[in-house]
This record gives C-alpha cells, sequence and structure tokens, in this order.
C-alpha cells in the first residue's frame, strides 16, 4: 500500500509539473545581449512574470538581423530583446514590427525610442566604442598607446590589432558607419584602407577582440567600453582608450514582431523592458540607459566615453546598412575569421 501511494505521489508530482509548464507562455525572443547575461535577464524578468518562459535565441547583432530577415514571410521570433535599433529601423522599413507604444515610454529619453506614434521600438541602453590596449603587451611590442582611431593606421601597428566585422557584429557596424560619419564617406574608406594594413583578423564578435586583448593573446581590440570595463574589474592588464575624434554607438533595442502568435505576452516582455526595475539592470553593465538620471557610474568606464559619443546618424547608418557592408565586405573580408 505505502508502494501504490509513493508511485502515486510522484506521478501527481510530474502531472503538477507537466501542467505548470503547459500553463506558461513560451516565447520566443531573439537577442544579440552578451550570452553571459541572458540567465540573469530572464530571471529578473520572471521575478514579475513567472507565467511566461522565455526561450532565446541568441547570436551576433548581424546574424539575428539577417535570420530576421529571412523569416519574413514565415516569421519565427515573438520579440527582439536586445538587438542595435539600426537593425530594428531596417526591420520596420521591410514592415517587419508590430507598433506599439510600452507602458512608460513617455519616461524614456527621445532618442531611445522611434518617433513614431505608436511607436515601433524602444532603445534599453546603449554600448559604446572604445579601444582596449593591453599595457604589458603593448610594452612587450615597443607599441606606444593610441589616442586617436588615426594613430591606429600607424605601421608600428600593424598585426597587432584586431576588430569586428560588421556584417556579424553590431560593434563592428557602428564601427564604420561612425568613421563614414567622423571622416566623410571618401576619408573614411581610405581611412579604413589603412587600419586595413594593421589589422590581424576580422572577428565575428564584437566582444572578442577586448577578450583578446585582455587575455594577451593581442595588443590593441577595437570592441565596446562595456567590454574594456568587464574585463579591467577582473584583472586584466588593459587601459580602455576613448578616440579623440569621438566614438560611435548604437542602443540595444526591444520590438514586437509582426505575426507574433503570442501578442499579449510579447507586450508584457516590452512593457517590462523599458521599466525602472530593467533599466536598473541594464545599469549593472552600461552607463547610459533608456530613462533620463537613473544611471549609476560602472566601474572602469571612461570618465569622458559619454561626451565623446558622436551625434550619431541613426537613419543613414539604417538605410545605408547594405550598400556599407557590400563595400566593406569587398574591400577587406580576406581577413575575416572562419565562421
Amino acid at each position: 500500500m505505502k508502494k501504490i501511494k509513493s508511485l502515486f505521489l510522484i506521478f501527481a508530482v510530474l502531472l503538477f509539473s507537466s501542467v505548470s509548464a503547459l500553463a506558461k507562455t513560451q516565447l520566443t525572443v531573439y537577442s544579440a545581449i552578451e550570452a553571459e547575461d541572458l540567465k540573469k535577464y530572464a530571471a529578473t524578468f520572471n521575478e514579475d512574470h513567472p507565467d511566461i518562459e522565455i526561450n532565446w535565441v541568441r547570436d551576433s547583432t548581424g546574424i539575428v538581423t539577417a535570420k530576421l530577415l529571412a523569416e519574413k514571410n514565415n516569421p519565427q521570433a515573438d520579440i527582439v530583446w536586445g538587438l542595435a535599433a539600426t537593425s530594428l529601423m531596417l526591420l520596420k522599413s521591410e514592415g517587419m514590427l508590430e507598433p506599439y507604444s510600452p507602458a512608460g515610454v513617455d519616461k524614456l529619453d527621445p532618442k531611445f525610442r522611434d518617433s513614431a506614434n505608436p511607436t515601433s521600438w524602444t532603445g534599453m541602453d546603449a554600448w559604446v566604442a572604445a579601444v582596449c590596449f593591453n599595457t604589458i603587451e603593448g610594452e612587450k611590442n615597443g607599441l606606444p598607446i593610441p589616442t586617436s582611431w588615426k594613430d591606429l593606421t600607424n605601421p608600428v601597428y600593424k598585426g597587432h590589432i584586431s576588430m569586428p566585422n560588421p556584417s556579424s557584429s553590431g560593434t563592428g557596424f557602428l564601427d564604420v558607419s561612425s568613421w563614414l560619419q567622423i571622416f566623410g564617406e571618401s576619408e573614411g574608406w581610405k581611412y579604413m584602407d589603412a587600419l586595413h594594413e594593421n589589422i590581424s583578423a576580422y572577428t565575428h564578435s564584437g566582444s572578442k577582440p577586448c577578450k583578446q586583448a585582455a587575455a594577451g593573446e593581442s595588443s590593441i581590440g577595437i570592441s565596446f567600453a562595456f567590454r574594456g570595463a568587464k574585463s579591467k574589474a577582473d584583472g586584466a592588464p588593459i587601459e580602455i582608450i576613448v578616440p579623440t575624434e569621438g566614438v560611435g554607438w548604437d542602443m540595444e533595442a526591444t520590438a514586437i514582431i509582426k505575426g507574433t502568435k503570442n501578442l499579449d505576452a510579447a507586450k508584457t516582455l516590452a512593457d517590462w523592458s523599458i521599466s525602472l526595475k530593467a533599466n536598473q539592470m541594464y545599469n549593472d553593465a552600461y552607463a547610459v540607459v533608456a530613462i533620463p538620471g537613473i544611471a549609476k557610474p560602472v566601474p572602469f568606464f571612461p570618465e569622458n566615453l559619454v561626451s565623446s559619443m558622436i551625434d550619431n546618424d541613426f537613419d543613414y547608418a539604417a538605410s545605408n546598412r547594405s550598400s556599407i557592408l557590400e563595400e566593406w565586405q569587398k574591400r577587406y573580408d580576406s581577413k575575416s575569421e572562419p565562421k
């Protein structure tokens, strides 16, 4: 009899677990958020909404963007949480986003939301270009510490620089699009021609060049400030350099994919993604977040970073994305790492 009762209890627990799992809404979320942060983002969201289970589909910005475009006529994602705003602007122009103004959208910095009403996307935080310089490797190789983008074209750095491929990395694309804005299109391509001579490899991850510099695998990594600050906090012998010409940046942003069968749950996540709690979570790693006035300093972020952010023309970057990438691949793809 005891054995029967035990079996019954086990069956009841399994049945309850199955029913509970079925009761949760399964939300397919595409993202380019750093892989190490996915569990934290989902867990923090689930503190308020345990009835929605996030199923992540994560990759680099360019790959996620290409996947979404390929699925235009048969959408697989319910919502995007953490993809470059320039990518979402491109998706909007393709008619792929569900217009929706999340609750609290009026509290965001205007730069961090679509100008349309209702909005099609909302920003979360900004990630900003920076250069990671390994001081030990730099000294070993007799390399001066660069202070500007143009410094990186000095032949002394030949073979010592890695940077992200803009076709697969949002960080790489914000670098390229910002250089075309800072220097002008003609001079921008000339600058990249000269920089290319010093590049050892183009990576398919925006954070990898800084990770390589932090590990001593290279002397210089063109990456973004958050990764540099995190590596330095972990004890890496790097300096985070903000080039004097100014630095490109982009927003991580959220948007609902048109045609989702889980619209209510997607709206719930969109609402939460711009909440105070969410912005405070983003601020754990990012010094610039969408709600003004709440960001606390992030350890090891360069003090002059925010003031060095260029007046980025996001419309230019989004509308010219395809032609910029086509030209970049034609000129420089020979040094890209294998995928």
